[in-house]
């Protein structure tokens, strides 16, 4: 099981290149929007609201102002864009938040990018998660209120080229035991 679950974080990859003539199929959708949903978060306060966008000329229009500076130009040709707003968090976060000077929603939505990336992965589709675009002109285009922040834009499609091989840290340059080393 956990070899399965290695594989599937391994083969996971940020893709760039879409297959504009398929659509993802809706039911494929609802499950990564689960698995999204399902997302641990620091005292159950789930601070996010998914934008699915689906819509062919809208997407394409997210996906420009998702480009800029010569950057995620491919953005334009992704079939999905699930936008991550950030909604307020409940008192318990809020609390632990001002406690321990650690900006909880943050951290709990980077946890649902990752539930959102890793569920396309296992159902054949590829992702990118996006953080630099437009926001208030994808707030312009989606209704998204001012007063909000549109954090990620995560790209979903069917991927055009192969997998890359992972290129990481080694372990021991990452990971210590029982002291930071």
């Amino acid at each position: 099981m956990m070899n399965d679950f290695l594989k599937l974080v391994a083969s996971r990859q940020s893709d760039r290149a879409y297959d504009t003539s398929r659509a993802v199929e809706p039911e494929k959708l609802a499950q990564i929007l689960e698995a999204a949903r399902l997302s641990p978060s620091a005292c159950n306060a789930q601070p996010w609201k998914f934008v699915v966008i689906t819509e062919p000329e809208l997407a394409r229009q997210v996906g420009k102002a998702t480009a800029g500076l010569g950057m995620n130009k491919f953005a334009k040709d992704a079939p999905v864009h699930i936008l991550i707003v950030e909604e307020s968090m409940n008192i318990t976060s809020f609390l632990g938040t001002k406690i321990k000077d650690k900006y909880f929603p943050l951290i709990d939505i980077g946890i649902a990018a990752s539930h959102i990336a890793l569920a396309a992965e296992s159902l054949g589709l590829g992702s990118c998660i996006l953080g630099w675009f437009d926001e208030p002109a994808i707030k312009r285009l989606t209704g998204i209120p001012q007063g909000k922040r549109l954090l990620l834009d995560i790209t979903i499609g069917y991927p055009l080229k192969p997998k890359r091989p992972k290129s990481r840290k080694p372990a021991e340059k990452v990971i210590s035991y029982n002291s930071y080393r």
